[in-house]
C-alpha cells in the first residue's frame, strides 16, 4: 500500500466526471487499498478516486475509525449509485481533503439507499443515514466533479475558490523563486 497525494482546488480535474468500472481485479483492490490508506493518512473520513488525480467511479469510506483502539470499520464502493434519497433533510458540517482546513453546513436528505459493487466485485446495496449518508453523498458528489462548497450560496463558494486560487498561485511563485516553505 502507498499514500497517494490528495489534489486540492483549484485543481480543474476536480471538476471532471469519473468514468465506470468495468472490473474488479487485484490491480484495482491495491487502488482501493491505497486509497484508504492515504485517507486514514490525511486523516479523514471518506475519499474519491479523482481527490488522488483517478477519474474513476471509487469511494472509500470509513465513519467508524477509533483513533484509541485503531480500530476501523471501511466500506469500499465502485461505481455507487444513490438509488433513494429521503425527503428528510439534515445538516452536518462538512470539510474535505482536497479543501483543506475549511468546513461549512451542508444540508442533505438524512437518509440515502445507494447501490454498489464492493471491493470483492459483489453487487451491494446499502441503507445509510446520518453521518454515513452525508459523507456517501459528497464523495458520490466527487465522481460528479461536484465539490460540497458548490452547495453554498455563489457569494461563499466565490470566496473559497478565490482563496485557494491565490494561496496556489503564491504556492507556484515562491517555488519558482527557490523558496522552500
Amino acid at each position: 500500500m502507498a499514500i497517494r497525494d490528495i489534489i486540492t482546488l483549484p485543481d480543474p480535474v476536480l471538476r471532471k466526471k469519473s468514468t465506470a468500472i468495468e472490473a474488479v481485479d487485484d490491480e484495482l483492490r491495491n487502488l482501493l487499498d491505497d486509497m484508504l490508506e492515504t485517507m486514514y493518512d490525511a486523516p479523514g473520513i471518506g475519499l474519491a478516486a479523482v481527490q488522488i488525480g483517478i477519474l474513476r467511479r471509487i469511494i472509500t469510506v470509513d465513519t467508524c475509525r477509533d483513533e484509541e483502539t485503531e480500530a476501523h470499520d471501511p466500506i469500499f464502493l465502485i461505481n455507487p449509485q444513490i438509488v433513494g434519497l429521503s425527503d428528510d433533510r439534515t445538516i452536518h458540517e462538512e470539510g474535505c481533503l482536497s479543501i483543506p482546513e475549511y468546513f461549512a453546513e451542508i444540508e442533505r436528505p438524512s437518509s440515502i439507499h445507494v447501490r454498489y459493487v464492493d471491493y470483492h466485485g459483489k453487487q451491494q446495496e446499502l441503507e445509510a443515514d446520518g453521518l454515513l449518508a452525508t459523507v456517501i453523498q459528497h464523495e458520490v458528489d466527487h465522481l460528479d466533479g461536484t465539490l460540497f462548497i458548490d452547495h453554498l450560496s455563489k457569494l461563499k463558494r466565490d470566496l473559497v475558490v478565490r482563496k485557494f486560487t491565490k494561496a496556489a498561485r503564491q504556492a507556484e511563485k515562491d517555488k519558482g523563486n527557490g523558496r522552500i516553505l
